[in-house]
């Protein structure tokens, strides 16, 4: 365990970029996706299988958190959210192997996730509405907000790599201080509670990415008016 969350401790130089053990983590993490994404899903069949049947099932709650989330149709985002989701799952639930420290209890793993949300926010609302759309978006509910928007729109991604952060690493700290002083069977419980928060932090990221995402995309359109009032506002998503 690193003895600060703040500090991280370089294995090896590629060049001048140093490399630390949550970037071999995060490689190998985006490696077993890679490849169990190519093996699972290839010979797809009309008639199911088990292992068929499962992916299915994973992709179709995926579509209905998107479509409840924000009412939108959830082809257009099913790739991202869904491996954002993925990612941040497997890098939280990584802290149950040996030596293994998640890469999102490190603040440069959670502050480049935070980043590609706020780059997906852009492409995504460009790409539905253009850039006229988009910049229109940040007049929304009028264009006395346009400041405040403009701000929001960097403090929110600001807000999840901070959440994502602390929670992620209080977890593994927890584990480990209790292990050290209370032997190896007794953590048994928290590590189990650490599963279900490394999937609540997971989803909570992966829902927060996809209504700021929607709501880019709402507010972009030259009539939201009339949108679908399933459809989150700003008011809801603050």
């Amino acid at each position: 365990m690193m003895d600060s969350p703040l500090d991280s401790v370089a294995l090896f130089h590629i060049g001048p970029v140093a490399i630390t053990q949550a970037i071999l983590t995060t490689w190998a993490i985006m490696a077993v996706l890679v490849l169990g994404a190519y093996l699972l899903s290839r010979n797809l069949v009309l008639m199911p299988s088990k292992r068929q049947a499962a992916l299915e099932l994973i992709v179709s709650t995926i579509d209905i958190q998107i479509r409840e989330t924000t009412g939108a149709e959830p082809a257009p985002y099913r790739g991202f959210i869904g491996t954002l989701f993925l990612f941040i799952l497997v890098a939280n639930w990584s802290s149950l192997l040996p030596g293994v420290e998640p890469p999102t209890a490190t603040l440069e793993t959670d502050a480049a996730l935070a980043v590609l949300v706020f780059l997906s926010v852009i492409w995504f609302g460009v790409r539905g509405t253009g850039w006229g759309g988009y910049f229109r978006s940040f007049a929304a509910p009028n264009p006395v907000m346009i400041p405040l928007n403009m701000m929001e729109s960097i403090t929110r991604v600001f807000s999840m790599f901070v959440r994502l952060f602390g929670n992620v690493m209080s977890g593994v700290f927890v584990i480990g201080i209790v292990a050290s002083l209370a032997g190896l069977l007794v953590p048994i419980p928290l590590m189990a509670l650490d599963l279900l928060t490394g999937l609540v932090q997971a989803y909570i990221f992966a829902v927060l990415a996809m209504v700021f995402i929607s709501a880019t995309v709402e507010d972009g359109r030259p009539e939201t008016a009339d949108a679908d009032p399933s459809t989150p506002s700003r008011e809801m998503e603050r």
